[in-house]
């Protein structure tokens, strides 16, 4: 085992300030994959194949000269990749450049940066107001070669057998024991299976993550496959580290992922991700199993309003691989902004890139030429910051409110989320309808604004809104009264 080691930071670090669950509500997350996001030279033409799946050279600095490009959508918080040192071999997977392939959790992946550097990185998000979240992964350590031939000595602090489960890879992923102390991986790339069992190895554990958010002055943890560790290693751990946590639950059962939340801040909503890509695909999609899922998780998780909610991720298809309707995207990252819980939006998302399975989906932003001009750019920036004005206006009460479904059709929704009614459609960029919405809990004769058009309406008789879609575009209607003095559509 090794002691804590990371006491020459101690001069370069800020207090941290520990970000709770209720300070998380109002945030809204912008996801890097820090190799491929920006490098240090500003370079939009670097190589980066994604079929080489090797580093491409993003760093904690490229991060740091695009802050303005992030923060210009209206981001609040920035989610980083594993920062941990991995394994430096070429695998047959290529190289560990995503950053989830540890080998020593005591020193930093050194081609992103030096320890300075991500100091600076945090500093730099935390001088804008916003905040930093870094992606973990305690159920695992990576080898190159067979699971026959691990050194464990290599392992960093856990340098012994004795605190890995005995090797087996998953083969059943109905028997939860089999999940939590088999091996994910395989014989190229064994990830092997940390016994957090052992009060040594969760004492340890504690240590770590308290040390790595101090310093350098984290805010929340992301933390990767979460249902491969046994449930009540979870709930000391994120009291360990002092802030909120969201937990990657791989899973689209309600049943499975939600009481996850049991034991952790937050988790991400993969129940609600599957049928929202299934709705918005095409004009067949079921809008009903997205409104039957909304009703589940709103029921069966413990707070739908710490969920992380997403649309893209790096171990997910992108929607513009299964699409190429503009309109289509546009309705989605309403749904995922719009909703409830904290809005995760994955770099590249925002030029609509079409990488398809891992590692098609992990392209280099650098080659979009940070353009803040583009469709899906200026649509996120839009609805961010609506989403930011209704915070300022009403605070905790739009934040704990849990959005409700106020109007559904075989191809339309309606969500109200406290004083914001967003209307989404599947009919793609030919389609148009008429609604007639109720429920929006507006006063009959009062103005509200499409803030994605600067449209106003009336309200009707009741409540009502009867809103006109044309293209497919998504509406997001907002009081005129709350909007004056803010600057949206010119109030």
């Amino acid at each position: 085992m090794r002691s804590l080691s990371f006491a020459l930071l101690g001069a370069l670090t800020a207090l941290t300030h520990a970000a709770t669950p209720a300070e998380w509500r109002s945030k809204s997350v912008y996801q890097v994959l820090t190799d491929r996001f920006a490098r240090t030279d500003g370079s939009t033409t670097a190589s980066c194949n994604t079929e080489d799946r090797k580093y491409c050279g993003g760093t904690y600095q490229g991060i740091i000269n695009k802050l303005d490009y992030i923060q210009g959508m209206g981001f609040t918080a920035i989610w980083i990749s594993p920062v941990v040192e991995n394994i430096e071999e070429t695998t047959a997977y290529g190289a560990a450049y995503h950053g989830y392939w540890a080998k020593d959790i005591y020193a930093l992946n050194s081609n992103f940066g030096t320890a300075a550097d991500l100091v600076a990185l945090s500093a730099a998000i935390h001088a804008r107001g916003m905040y930093l979240m870094v992606d973990v992964a305690p159920n695992h350590f990576a080898w190159s070669g067979t699971a026959a031939s691990v050194d464990y000595s290599e392992f960093v602090p856990f340098n012994s057998e004795d605190y890995f489960h005995s090797f087996c890879f998953i083969s059943d992923y109905s028997n939860q024991e089999n999940v939590e102390d088999c091996w994910l991986g395989d014989n190229s790339v064994p990830l092997v299976d940390v016994n957090t069992g052992l009060t040594t190895v969760q004492t340890e554990y504690h240590e770590w993550i308290a040390e790595l958010v101090s310093n350098y002055s984290i805010d929340g943890l992301r933390i990767d496959t979460v249902k491969h560790v046994q449930k009540d290693f979870w709930p000391d751990f994120e009291d360990a580290s002092g802030v909120y946590c969201v937990g990657e639950v791989y899973s689209g059962d309600a049943s499975y992922t939600c009481p996850y939340q049991n034991y952790l801040s937050g988790v991400l909503n993969f129940p609600v991700y599957y049928p929202l890509i299934r709705a918005f695909t095409s004009s067949s999609g079921s809008i009903s199993e997205l409104v039957s899922m909304i009703s589940t998780v709103k029921s069966s998780c413990a707070d739908s309003t710490l969920l992380g909610t997403f649309s893209e991720n790096h171990d997910l298809p992108r929607f513009g691989s299964i699409t190429s309707d503009t309109s289509l995207a546009k309705n989605v990252i309403a749904f995922n902004i719009m909703a409830d819980g904290i809005p995760i939006i994955y770099e590249g998302q925002e030029h609509f890139y079409t990488g398809a399975s891992d590692p098609a989906n992990r392209e280099a932003i650098w080659f979009s030429g940070y353009d803040t001009t583009a469709t899906l750019y200026t649509h996120v920036a839009s609805l961010n910051q609506i989403r930011n004005r209704a915070i300022e206006v009403s605070g905790d009460t739009y934040l704990t409110y849990q959005a409700w479904v106020i109007y559904s059709d075989t191809n339309s929704l309606a969500i109200r989320k406290g004083d914001i009614v967003t209307v989404m459609t599947n009919l793609g960029s030919s389609g148009s309808a008429t609604l007639s919405v109720t429920s929006t809990g507006y006063t009959a004769g009062a103005t509200v604004v499409d803030v994605l058009s600067c449209t106003t309406l009336t309200v009707g008789t009741s409540g009502t809104l009867s809103v006109s879609i044309t293209s497919g575009l998504p509406k997001v209607f907002y009081p005129s009264a709350s909007l004056s003095g803010s600057g949206i559509c010119s109030l």
